[in-house]
């Protein structure tokens, strides 16, 4: 259900705008992304698992807030960050 730490730091990677960087909210909404993705698996095949539920829709209003964040901040960035990431908006 979570991500181990060398797939944490591919995404840091891949997302960072600079060296370093794991701070930026593009980071930051690729990581719960990817432990949204995880989450959501384990959802489909544990229907009545409702504390994982609980857990899974904390990080989607977290992603929320941090993507309308990045949207209000530089709206080219958002929106290549959505193609990035595969997410619909």
């Amino acid at each position: 259900m979570s991500i181990n730490a060398i797939r944490k730091q591919e995404l840091i990677k891949e997302f960072a705008n600079s060296e370093g960087d794991t701070g930026s909210p593009e980071v930051q909404i690729a990581v719960l992304t990817e432990r949204i993705n995880n989450l959501s698996l384990h959802m489909q095949s544990h229907k009545k698992d409702f504390h994982s539920r609980r857990g899974l829709l904390m990080l989607v209003s977290r992603r929320r807030k941090l993507m309308d964040y990045a949207r209000s901040e530089d709206e080219s960035r958002y929106q290549s960050l959505l193609k990035r990431l595969g997410i619909r908006r």
